[in-house]
């Protein structure tokens, strides 16, 4: 079981942007824990993240015939701007978890609409990167049952 963790613009910052929203693991960190728990819950993961739309959904779209059965999302600020993103998402039609690092909730209003959440499994915000491992731990217990 493969899953594919994807992260969007500005996630390459992790650490070191705005640490008191964000906290100190860096992308880095992020990736591989959530590979050596993958590897734990009898998984396999592999991640990306790009600054670009487009790169992206290239890889979504990818996704469709390399065997990854499921997603694992944090797509920054194009949670809130990208149509193209979402249809993506819907067209490769494998489950996905979103995350949220930040609790957006509490933040600013304009981050308080999704355009992926209305296809997601799931969505977790406000946990820190502890969210990755909840919606990790999620998506395969999902996938193990089908």
């Amino acid at each position: 079981m493969s899953i594919l963790l994807l992260n969007g613009p500005n996630l390459n910052l992790l650490g070191t942007r705005e640490p008191h929203i964000y906290g100190a693991d860096t992308l880095a960190d992020v990736e591989r824990r959530f590979v050596e728990e993958a590897q734990q819950l009898g998984a396999s993961a592999h991640c990306f993240q790009s600054n670009h739309e487009g790169a992206l959904i290239d890889r979504i779209h990818a996704a469709r015939g390399d065997g990854t059965r499921g997603f694992v999302v944090n797509p920054g600020g194009l949670t809130h701007t990208s149509v193209a993103l979402r249809d993506a998402f819907a067209s490769v039609a494998l489950p996905l978890v979103e995350v949220h690092v930040s609790n957006v909730h509490k933040r600013e209003e304009f981050r308080h609409h999704s355009y992926i959440s209305g296809i997601a499994e799931g969505v977790i915000a406000g946990l820190g990167v502890m969210g990755y491992s909840a919606a990790l731990r999620f998506l395969v217990a999902r996938l193990n049952k089908a």
